[in-house]
């Protein structure tokens, strides 16, 4: 059980960080930076305008609950341990 415990959470701290790095990469790729890439921006008598971007506050919160739940498993990580011939 130890072991499985240890293995989660550090799968959990893999997994949340590469989500934080895709929201990351999610967020850089439709900002506002993308308007001079697009072609058709680059046609003369054109003018494009960013307006906005969908809020990304569900997201943000998906990554902070995701370290919270690696917190949360970290913890249970002593209690497991308690059980265990390891202490004694």
């Amino acid at each position: 059980d130890l072991v499985v415990t240890i293995i989660a959470v550090f799968l959990w701290l893999v997994s949340t960080s590469a989500w934080a790095r895709a929201l990351a990469d999610i967020k850089i790729s439709t900002g506002a930076s993308i308007i001079p890439l697009i072609e058709s921006c680059k046609a003369p008598e054109t003018t494009c305008h960013f307006a906005s971007v969908t809020s990304m506050r569900t997201l943000n919160v998906s990554v902070v609950f995701g370290l919270l739940n690696m917190v949360l498993w970290g913890g249970n990580i002593w209690f497991v341990y308690k059980d265990t011939n390891l202490h004694s």
